[in-house]
């Protein structure tokens, strides 16, 4: 209480808040920003960018320049914890690991639930006008493609109202930026995610009907736009040797990620040269939703070799095909043949190229393309799977695929996101939910129901024992070694975890997995 009251008074004493208030937290607090992040005073470079100021940020800076310039000695930590509000990381429900797991889950959504809040001024938080499911730990906010597979889990738990919730906020943020953010904070309006929103309409499709699918067309087409460069020149556009187009991941800006900033710093440090597109290719390997990954590093291993703009990637031009048959089918429903026609032209057109450029017939296997060196990329990792996820493979290459998958990303905790050990995140020996569910349900349209099962199986195996052992559900998991905690990457691992729970409710349904 006290702390809403306290947020109240701040909201009063700065005015309203638009919601379209685009200054970052490098913008507003200068030198302050700086030295908090790269002294990595707070520990997390996410904690200080989601703090709220308690008075205004102008004054804040001059107090602390004052005192930077006065010599004397004085506590960095303790002047931000005097000026700002700390952001809230505690789960509002207690789960004990005795619960089933899915009731733990069932428990869950309401600790991961935030509710629509007033503006506060000089907050990096943009408002939502519903409510909405956060992933959990430092993940104090909605994510893009996280949320297709949390609803997953939302919808066998009968939570279909907060289903339509989620995307009526996507349809807001579309409506009021142009595009879906990375997550609702100002400093992630640079860049997206990978685009799930046409597969969050076919969710509520099966909700609701077919409606869905015209309700929210004006939404699909400036999603759309967005990446396709006809609202802006967003450079999301690649054209092929052929002359084709086929998309890319491209963060608009060249600069320090704010809420990674001494991390993206000491990249370039490592590089020896100050070069603002390394930070664009970090960027955009946020964009992916794989940060990091040797898929994106030139000599797979150093972070300071990123050439993720130089990468054409086959899970993203899959869910433009998607994007795209999406759109043929608004327009079939609403009677307008021209539309529908050019949307499935487009559509067959780009089915084509991810045959043409993405298939490799020496690795048996679907992968990215590297526009510069203009030949496919020598790694090999799960985004493989999304062709047949969308059903873009044929039977030959489905089996080819399901042969590969088996022989080399099957492990006994499930599937391994690749077959490098970087010791970033997306890469051997972590495995990922989304990943799993984009798999088995690939292997399910071709067929191999059993091949299916037994990932699922593992998987769910796994998650489960976890959650026994430590009452919590995980970002990530060791599929090789179930011994051992899942690693690498920026910070440590996070439960809560939204996409977790989502797929693990949904695989536990679906093939009647008990504990």
């Amino acid at each position: 209480m006290r702390k809403f009251i306290l947020l109240l008074f701040i909201a009063l004493q700065f005015g309203k808040t638009d919601a379209q208030q685009i200054k970052t937290p490098d913008q507003l607090y200068g030198q302050l920003f700086t030295d908090v992040q790269l002294q990595n005073t707070l520990k997390d470079g996410k904690t200080f960018v989601d703090c709220i100021p308690k008075r205004n940020p102008k004054l804040i800076l001059a107090d602390y320049l004052r005192l930077k310039r006065s010599g004397k000695a004085f506590n960095l930590k303790n002047f931000v914890s005097a000026n700002f509000i700390y952001p809230d990381t505690v789960n509002t429900t207690v789960i004990h690991k005795d619960k089933p797991v899915v009731t733990h889950i069932n428990e869950l959504w309401t600790a991961l639930r935030r509710n629509p809040s007033a503006p506060v001024a000089n907050s990096s938080l943009l408002r939502l006008p519903y409510a909405y499911i956060v992933p959990g730990g430092r993940f104090r906010e909605v994510y893009y493609w996280d949320s297709y597979f949390t609803m997953l889990g939302l919808k066998v738990s009968g939570q279909n109202t907060t289903i339509e919730n989620i995307i009526r906020n996507f349809a807001y943020l579309i409506d009021q930026y142009g595009h879906i953010p990375n997550g609702n904070r100002n400093y992630y309006l640079s860049r997206s995610q990978p685009p799930f929103f046409s597969l969050m309409i076919d969710l509520l499709a099966e909700i609701k009907g077919k409606q869905a699918y015209t309700e929210y067309l004006p939404d699909l087409e400036k999603e759309y736009a967005y990446w396709m460069d006809r609202s802006a020149p967003t450079k999301h556009v690649v054209q092929m040797p052929d002359g084709s187009l086929l998309n890319r991941y491209y963060d608009q800006l060249n600069i320090p990620r704010q809420e990674s900033y001494k991390e993206d710093v000491l990249i370039t440090k490592e590089k020896g040269e100050n070069n603002p597109e390394l930070y664009r290719d970090v960027r955009s390997a946020a964009e992916s939703g794989w940060d990091f990954s040797s898929r994106w590093l030139s000599d797979g291993i150093q972070l300071k070799t990123m050439q993720t703009t130089k990468i054409v990637p086959v899970d993203l031009n899959c869910l433009m095909y998607h994007l795209e048959i999406t759109l043929a089918k608004c327009y079939g429903l609403k009677h307008d043949r021209t539309k529908e026609a050019l949307y499935k032209t487009l559509a067959q057109k780009r089915a084509i190229s991810i045959q043409k450029y993405f298939w490799s017939p020496q690795q048996a296997w679907y992968t990215d393309y590297n526009s510069k060196t203009k030949q496919q990329s020598p790694m090999i990792s799960l985004a493989g799977m999304y062709p047949l996820f969308f059903r873009l493979a044929n039977q030959e290459q489905a089996k080819l695929a399901e042969a590969t998958l088996l022989h080399k990303f099957l492990k006994p905790g499930g599937l391994t996101t690749t077959l490098e050990n970087t010791h970033q995140q997306w890469d051997a020996p972590n495995g990922w939910a989304p990943l799993q569910w984009i798999s088995i349900s690939g292997l399910e349209n071709y067929g191999e129901h059993q091949e299916a099962r037994d990932i699922a199986t593992r998987w769910v195996t796994l998650n489960t024992r976890v959650y026994h052992n430590t009452g919590k559900l995980m970002e990530k998991y060791n599929v090789v070694d179930l011994q051992l905690k899942a690693g690498g990457g920026e910070y440590a691992s996070q439960d809560g975890f939204g996409w977790t729970n989502g797929v693990l409710l949904d695989l536990i349904t679906k093939y009647k997995l008990t504990e």
